[in-house]
């Protein structure tokens, strides 16, 4: 692999950007300090830690584009609402990681609520079964902002108070926690287009691969 082909996928969890970027065409090294028995090429180390302990000027001659997803919980919708009572519990690692890309200095990727809203993507733009937006801040390069795509339904399970099916408008799956009507292990694989884990938590945490392989698609195309 040449630098133009390879990217840096921080917080790769299990490795749904990280498939993405594969299927675009790159070859990914992940880091992540928790054990990934799904994502087997992972590093595991601390982000932050690994970075500089490898060197800065050796990523920068070794990578294209790193892309960083640090943890969500801080900045997700439930945890500014239903859950607000833990938000503080929860690290916000936007800011520490937009830092360190900054510090490398090559072109990167941020998936983070706390994102600047460069790219915006939605399952529906895909052909998935999930709404799931994503925000994509891009430093060091630009692409453009595609249009938003009509939602074709409803997200399944209880909405305030009311069931919704597949028989009353239900469409998209939840991918998120484990109360009742959410959709089986195989429904939210299916769901995401991640085909490589059976673990619920990590697939409900993942960016699903057509989201990072549009991204990927597009970096490449500008060199």
């Amino acid at each position: 692999m040449t630098a133009t082909q390879k990217v840096l996928d921080l917080f790769t969890g299990v490795g749904g950007a990280r498939t993405g970027y594969e299927l675009a065409g790159f070859g990914v090294i992940g880091v992540d300090k928790a054990p990934q028995p799904d994502n087997p090429l992972t590093i595991m180390a601390d982000v932050f830690e690994w970075c500089h302990s490898v060197g800065l000027d050796h990523i920068r001659r070794t990578y294209a584009l790193v892309h960083g997803s640090p943890p969500c919980q801080h900045g997700c919708a439930i945890s500014k609402g239903t859950n607000a009572r833990l938000r503080h519990t929860y690290p916000n690692l936007y800011g520490p990681t937009k830092e360190l890309l900054e510090e490398i200095g090559l072109p990167y990727v941020i998936e983070n609520p706390d994102a600047r809203p460069d790219v915006v993507l939605c399952g529906e733009m895909f052909g998935l079964r999930v709404i799931r937006h994503r925000n994509f801040e891009l430093g060091g390069w630009k692409t453009e902002k595609p249009e938003h795509i009509k939602h074709r339904g409803l997200t399944l399970g209880m909405r305030h108070g009311r069931l919704v099916t597949e028989e009353n408008g239900g469409y998209y799956y939840a991918v998120y926690g484990d109360g009742g009507y959410k959709g089986t292990v195989a429904q939210w694989r299916d769901a995401m287009g991640i085909d490589w884990t059976d673990d619920r938590k990590s697939i409900a945490e993942a960016v699903p691969p057509a989201y990072t392989e549009w991204i990927g698609r597009r970096f490449l195309a500008q060199q």
